[in-house]
């Protein structure tokens, strides 16, 4: 079996023009991002954010220092560790990213409800279950989230890796 095709299904069947599209405006807009993801999506978050103030000139955060994330997660549990990093670094007209390939991990959640509370942009990148809970508080409670794009694939690298070509695609 080729090993490449469970990639190649998933990008051909991606349909992510829409969503992109938000994604773009969003983008062009802001000067100020911030990306956050856990595991895999962390490095993504990290690879991207070089890229994005390399090409393009914008002030970006990722949330990838270890003495930081620890002593964040030791002083306010794992789960609020992403939200104290967001009251910390968040600026006016900020835009965050947000990265869960399973839509339910419950620090992203947190970053999610923490945008909306306090009016910042965000949009989510969530992969496996469409009906998974970052969807649905996009959809069903959201006054900020600017775009929604899910990956229909039940496999963290097939995710991952497309969640870093749509995150390509304004380089």
């Amino acid at each position: 079996m080729n090993p490449f095709k469970p990639y190649i299904e998933t990008l051909e069947s991606a349909h992510m023009e829409d969503e992109f599209q938000k994604y773009q405006n969003q983008f062009n807009s802001h000067d100020r991002i911030i990306i956050l993801g856990n595991g895999g999506s962390n490095s993504v978050a990290s690879h991207i954010s070089q890229d994005y103030m390399k090409f393009h000139k914008k002030k970006v955060s990722v949330f990838s220092d270890p003495s930081m994330l620890t002593m964040l997660a030791n002083d306010f549990g794992y789960e609020k560790s992403y939200t104290k990093f967001l009251e910390y670094h968040v600026e006016q007209d900020t835009l965050v990213i947000l990265m869960s390939s399973s839509g339910e991990s419950l620090n992203m959640l947190n970053c999610q409800r923490y945008c909306e509370e306090n009016g910042i942009s965000h949009g989510i990148l969530t992969g496996f279950s469409p009906h998974n809970t970052m969807r649905r508080n996009a959809h069903v409670t959201s006054k900020y989230s600017k775009w929604d794009y899910h990956v229909d694939s039940n496999s963290y690298g097939v995710i991952e890796c497309v969640h870093q070509i749509f995150l390509h695609g304004v380089v």
